[in-house]
């Protein structure tokens, strides 16, 4: 039997010490996906006993060629919390990395819904009907586990490996513009750059096809897995466009986008 409340609490404090676990939870007899979203849930129960709030999901394995790998028949996901989310005024911000262990940056497109999305969606723009806004977005994950190693489970149990999330300017997300935003999102470009160099460059397409297909991919695998509805007002993370790359205090990264109308996000690490 996997202690629930005794992992979290392990979990927890290896981020907080800012060490790593000696071996991770998957490594356990009985560690699956749904022992991890039990623990996801009792991470849930302590931070809100700690006077915090969940915001939104964000997803992880947002590629179906790793579902093959890893057998996995859909994405995961984690909560977000009032704390490790803010906007980034004028599009540009300023974050720390003191408390984290290993951080890296991931681009991503941020959703916020106005309207419940449940199972059943498919359709890109059927998901869309339930967005108040989309933006760009700096996702920064970090990691309890050795060399970044570990099981879907394992990026489940730890907070979804979420440290923190920027969130640049929004733009609203009308009935007039959603065949716009379908059309847009599998096809346009990012680019990733440190101090103006460039690091990584990816597309829409490498979040499951289009963000928007992720958005409704998540909708069905929360509910799938404990009937869970995104709600109105929820922030949704819809996963990285680029590669996930390794961070440290200094220097400034931008993302630039090209064949979407979103601005330049800048994120300066101390």
């Amino acid at each position: 039997m996997i202690n629930v409340n005794a992992l979290a609490l392990d979990l927890t404090t290896a981020f907080t010490e800012r060490r790593t676990l000696s071996t991770p939870p998957s490594s356990r007899d009985g560690f699956d996906l749904s022992a991890a979203y039990a623990v996801e849930r009792e991470l849930v129960r302590i931070r809100r006993s700690e006077g915090r709030q969940t915001v939104g999901v964000k997803v992880g394995y947002a590629n179906k060629a790793l579902w093959r790998v890893l057998k996995l028949d859909t994405l995961v996901w984690a909560h977000m919390y009032d704390d490790t989310v803010r906007d980034a005024e004028g599009n540009v911000a300023t974050l720390s990395l003191a408390r984290m262990i290993a951080p890296k940056i991931e681009p991503e497109i941020v959703f916020k819904l106005k309207a419940p999305l449940g199972a059943g969606v498919t359709e890109a723009g059927t998901a869309l009907e339930g967005v108040e806004w989309l933006a760009l977005g700096f996702e920064i994950i970090d990691c309890p586990y050795t060399d970044w190693k570990f099981q879907p489970a394992d990026f489940v149990a730890a907070y979804g490996l979420h440290a923190a999330l920027i969130v640049g300017q929004p733009r609203p997300v009308t009935a007039a513009n959603i065949s716009e935003f379908v059309e847009q999102l599998p096809k346009f470009k990012v680019r990733l750059s440190k101090d103006g160099q460039l690091i990584e460059e990816g597309s829409g397409r490498n979040s499951l096809r289009s963000p928007a297909l992720c958005l409704a991919e998540l909708a069905s695998a929360m509910a799938k897995q404990d009937g869970a509805e995104l709600a109105a007002g929820d922030l949704v993370s819809s996963g990285t466009l680029t590669e996930s790359t390794p961070i440290q205090a200094g220097g400034t990264w931008t993302a630039s986008v090209e064949g979407i109308d979103l601005p330049t996000l800048t994120l300066t690490l101390v």
